[in-house]
């Protein structure tokens, strides 16, 4: 089973029954998958080490898409391993960053990520300390995206972004400029690609789209996978 759900932002009740009572249900060959600000390595103080031990030693795996509220140094120090095809940082042994640009197989589907988005509040934050440059993807990552899903044939069966495409993002607030260049990149690969289902976060609304896209905040869903 893979639940999907949307932004947590170092949130450890998004990971109780209470809040979320899919926590229940979900078993060690389970996934918990968030698209974007996942946020648990943020500060990397005692509180947030106290969490990701929480986190740790739940039965399932956690795996998570970078948003634009994410410590991109820290982020970036982890190793990069290759897991189920695609390239991520282990962040504890049931807790997977799933990189940029990647295709992964898993329960006999295929998954594209490509984390990153703008703070449209980063006017209030610092650069270095709660604000990370490297919230909107390189050319090196549109790049890297290009190459794999050509290797898919641009076929895939979800597509997990944290942004979204332009023509859904204009719906939405027609005037995003700063984040313009990965929506149009987003755009490119919802164009070039066939795809089952879309799924976004990043605006802390939930909502269903044309093309198949649908938007993520607190409440999740069940992926339908061949398991």
């Amino acid at each position: 089973m893979i639940y999907i759900t949307g932004d947590v932002h170092g949130n450890i009740e998004r990971f109780t029954k209470e809040k979320t009572p899919m926590i229940g249900k979900l078993k060690e060959a389970d996934c918990f998958l968030v698209a974007g600000d996942f946020g648990f390595l943020f500060r990397m103080n005692k509180a947030e080490e106290e969490n990701l031990n929480y986190l740790e030693h739940l039965p399932f795996t956690i795996l998570f898409i970078d948003g634009n509220h994410e410590n991109f140094d820290v982020l970036n120090s982890y190793p990069i391993e290759m897991w189920h095809g695609g390239k991520i940082h282990r962040i504890r042994k049931n807790i997977l960053h799933l990189m940029r640009g990647q295709v992964f197989t898993i329960e006999n589907r295929t998954f594209f990520t490509m984390g990153g988005g703008y703070s449209i509040d980063k006017f209030l934050r610092k650069e270095g300390v709660s604000w990370w440059k490297e919230e909107i993807p390189s050319e090196e990552d549109f790049e890297e995206a290009r190459k794999n899903l050509k290797a898919h044939d641009f076929q895939v069966d979800y597509i997990i972004t944290h942004a979204a495409p332009e023509k859904i993002m204009n719906m939405i607030f027609p005037n995003h400029a700063p984040e313009l260049k990965l929506n149009l990149f987003l755009q490119e690969v919802m164009d070039k690609t066939e795809y089952t289902h879309w799924y976004f976060g990043h605006l802390h609304q939930e909502n269903t789209y044309p093309y198949n896209v649908t938007q993520l905040y607190e409440n999740g869903l069940v992926l339908e996978t061949d398991k």
